[in-house]
């Protein structure tokens, strides 16, 4: 089953209980068996039996199914946050002594993890730029078992070639994980290039309304039931029935929303472009993004996070764009249907310094909002700096 349509509403939903429209919710912590052999028998098999719901629940299962149909995957294991889909897809792959290469920008928890988190074990880490080849060629070393990608970077935006990547790793049998989050599936699907594993946050686009939080990791039938047997089980980052059932809702209308993200945001980026007081603005869809031309190999589309950078260095200024906006909303994450404004600078305590480069960097997620609403609402606030 290949179009997304007929994934997101109509997968797994043919033969509904009594006849029912919607999925039904299975609020439950446990399942009960008829006979001592088949509770044995599921004690003994958790992948495929219902036991307990921290192991596996059928609305759950639903929504693991229509995931892994839209990323062109085997299967898929949705998880209690994208945080921790990205640890569990990590530590099922590494051990102590093992080295990972990550690109630079990636998500600030992500770091974490490499940084800080999988030092306690004695796994090293390496961090590259990621736009070129050459960048990982350079970094893998004997005992390298993870590349950790994530296309496009956060904040930067910046591109991997992911099918060159992917040919790298498996000759030297190295294992690709990503994170999808910004392109959805909708508008870009790793495993084609050869990537192993795909790991989101379903808070962002996958719920669309700011209201859960999740996550999701999607690859192969062997790597996934890897990953349930050494990370899900013994960890438990358990969704809850009801969090699965908002996602898939909330999914049925994703391939209708995509669109309008990505217009807005080019629109936005376009606008933001003409004006004499911004610097550059980062999105890979612009012409004049630097990585335009891979950015239209592997991208069909493009989601409504982007950033810029204005030509001032005055943080007074910066303070002064953010709080002048009336329909952006000053919050982070993203991924929901509104829009949202986030300074770069708010990462960096007070008194401390700011490197150069993330003074004047705004990232900006383009809702679902009219789009004329938004220029104006950007017009407005940048035209403050002057006031």
């Amino acid at each position: 089953m290949s179009n997304v349509s007929e994934i997101l509403l109509h997968m797994g939903e043919r033969n509904l209980p009594g006849g029912a429209v919607s999925p039904p919710i299975f609020q439950t912590s446990i399942f009960c068996f008829s006979s001592f052999d088949e509770f044995r028998n599921a004690l003994a098999d958790e992948t495929h039996n219902f036991l307990y719901s921290r192991g596996n629940n059928p609305t759950v299962n639903l929504c693991e199914e229509k995931l892994a149909a839209l990323e062109h995957a085997e299967k898929a294991k949705l998880v209690s946050s994208g945080v921790a889909a990205i640890s569990c897809a990590i530590l099922s792959q590494v051990q102590s002594g093992d080295h990972c290469v990550v690109v630079q920008d990636s998500y600030s928890w992500t770091r974490y993890m490499m940084l800080t988190y999988l030092k306690r074990f004695n796994v090293d880490v390496t961090f590259v730029e990621g736009t070129d080849i050459e960048d990982f060629e350079k970094a893998i070393r004997p005992n390298t078992k993870v590349i950790y990608l994530e296309s496009p970077a956060t904040f930067t935006f910046k591109l991997q070639p992911l099918r060159e990547v992917a040919e790298l790793a498996k000759s030297h049998h190295i294992k690709t994980i990503i994170d999808n989050t910004w392109a959805t599936p909708i508008f870009q699907n790793p495993i084609d290039f050869g990537i192993d594993i795909v790991v989101h946050s379903a808070s962002k686009y996958f719920g669309g309304n700011s209201d859960i939080i999740g996550g999701a990791i999607m690859g192969s039938a062997e790597d996934i039931q890897h990953i349930f047997s050494t990370e899900f089980l013994p960890l438990g980052p358990v969704p809850d029935p009801l969090q699965a059932w908002l996602i898939m809702r909330n999914l049925r209308n994703l391939e209708i929303r995509m669109p309008v993200h990505y217009r807005n945001a080019l629109g936005l980026a376009e606008y933001l472009e003409s004006r004499d007081d911004v610097e550059a603005v980062l999105y890979p869809m612009l012409p004049s993004f630097s990585q335009y031309e891979l950015a239209k190999k592997q991208l069909r589309g493009g989601s409504g996070l982007f950033s810029f950078r204005l030509k001032t260095r005055d943080i007074e200024k910066v303070k002064k764009v953010t709080d002048n906006v009336k329909y952006f909303k000053r919050a982070v994450s993203w991924g929901g249907y509104e829009s949202l404004i986030d300074p770069n600078a708010t990462v960096f305590a007070p008194g401390k310094p700011i490197p150069d480069d993330r003074i004047s960097l705004i990232r900006i997620h383009a809702g679902i909002e009219d789009l004329e609403l938004l220029k104006e609402d950007l017009k407005t606030a940048l035209d403050s700096m002057y006031d």
